[in-house]
């Protein structure tokens, strides 16, 4: 079985990336490559990531007008990520069209609640109530649309699992105990995220400004 560890390769160097990916290879179960890195690299950068034999999470977080979405998925087929992301908030339409757009071998997940915002920030955007009920509400929607999981904080992906049984769950903003908390708000270790029904940790700075980056991944994996 391959470990549930993607790890994050936020750098827009992809010479900086090649070298930690091939660090850490034998330690993760994938690569997530988000906007930071595309939008330096593009499809090229990804498939030169893609030599290294790990699955890629594409993390783009996708949100548009339903057409505009399904015509972007449609431009990475040639890239076949095992797994991208779109934002729930785009609404059922954008949603569907995604999913339908995207290939078989690709998992289409919808971003809920970014890990970066709490309470306090939802209420600043409109979005009264807590954030598990924002989650929750945005997961029946991506479940009814067709999509194939979610990504949220460990502190909903329990309650979610209970409304969408086989669902994937990315879990991202997870921290290893004692780690320090950057920008995330909303975060798990990763034995917790993993024990509360995450399908995919992605972890990134724990382990990519980690002095031993093959050491730290070695680490966090050994508490799963």
């Amino acid at each position: 079985m391959s470990s549930p560890i993607y790890v994050a390769i936020d750098t827009p160097d992809l010479a900086k990336a090649q070298h930690l990916a091939g660090q850490v290879r034998n330690h993760v179960g994938g690569l997530k490559l988000g906007l930071e890195f595309f939008c330096a690299n593009g499809h090229h950068g990804v498939h030169e990531m893609m030599k290294f034999g790990l699955p890629i999470f594409l993390d783009l977080k996708l949100h548009d007008i339903p057409n505009t979405v399904a015509k972007a998925v449609q431009a990475l087929h040639g890239l076949e990520p095992a797994v991208l992301t779109v934002h729930a908030a785009g609404g059922r339409a954008m949603l569907e069209d995604a999913k339908a757009a995207a290939g078989t071998k690709t998992k289409v997940v919808a971003v809920t609640v970014l890990t970066s915002l709490d309470n306090g920030d939802l209420n600043e955007i409109g979005v009264n109530g807590a954030a598990e009920e924002q989650v929750t509400r945005l997961a029946e929607l991506a479940r009814d649309a067709g999509l194939d999981g979610i990504v949220c904080s460990g502190e909903e992906v329990a309650l979610v699992k209970k409304i969408w049984p086989d669902g994937y769950f990315v879990v991202p903003g997870v921290r290893p105990a004692g780690g320090a908390m950057g920008d995330q708000k909303r975060a798990v270790t990763p034995r917790e995220a993993l024990d509360r029904g995450a399908s995919m940790l992605v972890i990134g700075r724990p382990i990519s400004q980690a002095e031993d980056p093959d050491q730290a991944a070695r680490a966090i994996e050994a508490t799963l």
